[in-house]
């Protein structure tokens, strides 16, 4: 199957980044209650670091092992976040899920439907067999998402990151393609 980007919702449009997304990228990622609560987004978040991460993207493709993506508003256009699918793994058929929504647009449902977009892809497109997302465990609105786009609670590592100075449980949550299926009422 082709690789449909962007994607598009009801009201995203799921894109790749380009460099003149920077400004935004540094702007929404730059608040610390996003830096807080990823494990990858660092703070300050200094020029130049939202142009090099969006250099080091690769293109989505069939080799592609990390897959990220600008969640924009498709009326406006306005960048609000980012979604992305990494540690794509073709032989053992899984890859992880994972975003952040800039502060201004919390609470308005678009990382939920735009992660349910994004499995969509990663079972549809991409034919993997299970998708895995994990989240810091003082974070439970980001459980609440991948609950609501069908995602089972799997269990938590304790103390598994480290965030300034701080052990943090992380808890993981994964779906198989069969249980996508069924949630879809897709019987394949």
């Amino acid at each position: 199957m082709g690789h449909s980007f962007p994607l598009t919702t009801e009201r995203l449009l799921i894109r790749s980044f380009n460099i003149g997304d920077a400004p935004t990228v540094q702007q929404l990622a730059g608040d610390r209650v996003i830096a807080d609560t990823t494990r990858i987004v660092p703070h300050p978040y200094a020029d130049g670091l939202a142009e090099e991460w969006i250099q080091s993207h690769q293109l989505p493709g069939p080799e592609s092992t990390s897959i990220e993506l600008a969640i924009t508003l498709r009326k406006e256009t306005t960048l609000v976040g980012a979604i992305s699918l990494v540690e794509i793994n073709r032989k053992d058929s899984r890859a992880e899920l994972g975003y952040w929504i800039g502060k201004p647009f919390w609470g308005l449902g678009y990382c939920t439907e735009a992660a349910a977009e994004l499995l969509e892809y990663a079972f549809q497109t991409l034919g993997l067999n299970r998708v895995s997302a994990r989240h810091l465990a003082r974070n439970p609105a980001s459980g609440r998402v991948l609950e609501k786009i069908g995602m089972i609670h799997e269990g938590c590592l304790r103390q598994h990151n480290k965030k300034w100075e701080t052990f943090e449980d992380v808890v993981i949550h994964g779906i198989l393609a069969a249980e996508w299926a069924d949630l879809k009422g897709d019987k394949r």
